[in-house]
């Protein structure tokens, strides 16, 4: 993370499944890698063991994923759910739009960039459809510019 300031905006959901990925990484992933380097040790030689070698490489992961999300959570604005507005799109809302290109309705919800899974429908505030979507309403016609020209939703529904 290029800023170590950057509030992240996350749903309760997505608190939830940073806090248990961090769990598991240091209750249970700690102690499966520790397990595999020294089990590697016991095999000699560590200057030609590529099992070490990979399981020093695992351990190193591990530890930088942990790092990242203790920031990320030290950093975290949690979005109350309960607190949001249905009149104008925000983080946190679901929407529904009809994809006028594809003539299609489609169903997204606006997420912190953290929480961001398009193949799971959640799109992140800062993507190009987000950061357009962000303070319209029921019935606005949004254009969303993209590389292939301007795509053109219009806001059926606000969750």
């Amino acid at each position: 993370m290029a800023d170590d300031n950057k509030k992240i905006v996350l749903t309760y959901e997505g608190l939830k499944k940073l806090e248990d990925e961090l769990e598991n990484l240091k209750v249970v992933r700690r102690k499966e890698v520790a397990a595999k380097i020294k089990e590697a040790r016991g095999q000699g030689d560590l200057s030609e063991n590529a099992e070490y070698d990979a399981a020093k490489e695992e351990q190193a992961e591990i530890e930088a994923r942990i790092i990242t999300i203790e920031k990320m959570l030290r950093n975290a604005e949690v979005i109350d759910e309960e607190e949001i507005s249905t009149g104008k799109v925000n983080i946190g809302n679901k929407v529904k739009l009809y994809d006028k290109e594809f003539d299609e309705e489609v169903e997204y919800t606006i997420v912190g960039s953290a929480e961001a899974d398009p193949s799971m429908g959640k799109i992140s505030n800062e993507s190009p459809l987000g950061m357009a979507l962000l303070g319209h309403s029921v019935g606005d016609i949004i254009d969303v510019e993209a590389p292939d020209g301007i795509l053109k939703f219009k806001l059926l529904d606000i969750q």
